[in-house]
């Protein structure tokens, strides 16, 4: 009986032939993702997506993903909803829903989604990607500390000052010669948050400093190759495969490995009654919570938040200053505008101060119109919808990720005299300085950049202060573009600049 029903067995299994076999389980698969992927009533409209795939195609891979949406949110609306392998995004546009996200329902929209790089990286922890109560720990921790690092206080004002001017020796090193301003720019930019977290600054030749930019600049390319989306969308696969993904890794690993060395040497001559920095404050903040195995102040938190601080202090700055000193070249006439206010109100025998700032309108309405056009952060850093939530009538799951339009909103014609171009009257009337609204380079609500009154100042110094010793100007027989580099930050790509001294 056995034998006979043995038989019967591998004649049915002989009959089937592999192809129609594998067909039937390929379509198996779609229906059960078809039926698993359906969006929910009252859902944000958007293209349709592929099984699997979603519409990961739908962005292209010739333009940036930034440029691509302006297209699909003016076919689809202002929530405009795209899927990406298991990842559910929503896009928000206009002043009005940003608005709403960012300030007015706030509360809805405080998560940061986990992707499969920051999951494998940070895990759940760090000060900008943590959730909850442990962000809110961490966030609070932060601010505190950095205003009593000197946070809008006169010596961090000094420490910009002194950075600046070794700035500017290095770039009379050039002698008015064609020079890549990319890594000095970095290097000083670098060293105010060092100064903040680490308490030293770095000679700008210390090749142990050369490493760690190299470093910080290349992760954040790595980051949005079209490796690292494949990585997003499809980790259970991409974690096998070797690609830029995996340098990606080695270099977070590289970084994580640098920080634990410089708090390695902080414990050596740590005293808690006088804390020198960010990690010093951050070891006496642990020793309050020994042996409470809940707390967020751990050791491996402080590597995170200290990478985060590194990254936010060192990559949105240097990228603004370099869109800087690029638009005030291609634009000479508003750069012999912005000098003549320097020598009318600072002068040559001083250096620019913040007290000069509210004297300066033409000076920082430049500053303003450099991160409107440079727009550094086209979708800022994504939210995640922290519970079911209405917007604007539409249903948005918990879990969705929430991307906010900031390039729509800087290019909107509705907001901007000439969105297109760069104009600093965009920020004047009657010749004094004016807020607008739809500027929000910084983001808003609680969520919004802790670092915003550091970058600020950062960014009148240093521009103000090389302005005032230098004329930038173009190589002779060499272009300056506005093209850009896709990475965390948009930048500029590779170019080079004649700093000429001024007499």
């Amino acid at each position: 009986m056995l034998l006979a029903l043995g038989s019967l067995a591998n004649a049915l299994w002989a009959g089937f032939h592999l192809r129609p076999l594998l067909l039937g389980v390929v379509v198996f698969l779609f229906f059960v993702n078809f039926f698993k992927r359906r969006r929910p009533k009252n859902y944000p409209p958007g293209p349709w997506s592929l099984p699997f795939l979603g519409n990961f195609f739908v962005l292209g891979f010739e333009k940036p993903p930034h440029v691509v949406l302006q297209k699909l949110v003016k076919k689809y609306g202002n929530l405009l909803s795209l899927e990406f392998g298991t990842l559910h995004t929503v896009t928000v546009s206009g002043l009005p829903l940003i608005k709403e996200v960012l300030a007015n329902q706030d509360q809805n929209f405080l998560g940061r989604p986990k992707s499969a790089i920051r999951e494998r990286v940070f895990k759940k922890h760090g000060l900008f990607m943590s959730n909850g109560q442990e962000w809110k720990e961490q966030r609070r921790f932060a601010l505190r500390t950095l205003r009593d690092l000197g946070l809008g206080k006169t010596r961090l004002e000094e420490r910009i000052q002194e950075e600046a001017h070794h700035l500017i020796e290095a770039i009379e090193e050039e002698k008015g010669q064609p020079f890549d301003p990319h890594f000095k720019i970095n290097k000083a930019a670098s060293n105010i948050i060092c100064s903040i977290t680490f308490g030293e600054r770095f000679e700008y030749q210390d090749g142990e400093f050369q490493e760690l930019l190299k470093l910080l600049d290349e992760v954040p390319s790595l980051e949005t190759s079209k490796w690292s989306l494949l990585c997003v969308t499809f980790p259970w696969i991409m974690k096998f495969l070797p690609g830029l993904h995996q340098t990606l890794f080695s270099d977070w690993e590289k970084l994580k490995i640098f920080v634990s060395r410089m708090i390695e040497n902080h414990k050596r001559d740590w005293n808690p009654d006088k804390p020198r920095d960010f990690i010093d404050a951050y070891l006496k903040e642990m020793t309050k919570h020994t042996g409470n195995a809940t707390s967020s102040f751990q050791e491996e938190n402080l590597i995170y938040s200290t990478l985060d601080l590194l990254f936010a202090g060192t990559d949105t700055t240097s990228t603004t200053l370099r869109w800087a000193l690029l638009y005030l070249t291609i634009y000479p006439e508003i750069q012999e505008k912005v000098q003549a206010e320097i020598d009318r109100v600072v002068g040559q025998s001083r250096q620019p101060s913040l007290n000069d700032r509210e004297h300066m309108p033409y000076t920082n309405a430049v500053i303003h119109e450099v991160q409107r056009m440079g727009n550094i952060l086209p979708l800022n850093v994504p939210r995640e919808v922290t519970f079911d939530t209405t917007l604007a009538g539409y249903h948005l799951p918990k879990g969705t990720m929430i991307l906010t339009n900031v390039t729509g909103l800087h290019r909107d014609p509705a907001e901007w005299a000439t969105p297109e171009t760069f104009n600093p009257e965009h920020f004047l009337e009657n010749g004094r300085f004016k807020k607008r609204e739809a500027f929000l380079p910084f983001s808003m609500g609680k969520r919004a950049c802790i670092g915003e009154p550091l970058a600020r100042s950062e960014l009148f110094i240093f521009i103000t202060s090389l302005v005032q010793k230098f004329t930038f100007r173009p190589p002779a027989n060499e272009k300056l573009s506005l093209k850009f580099r896709m990475g965390v930050t948009i930048s500029p790509v590779s170019h080079r600049l004649c700093a000429v001294p001024r007499a």
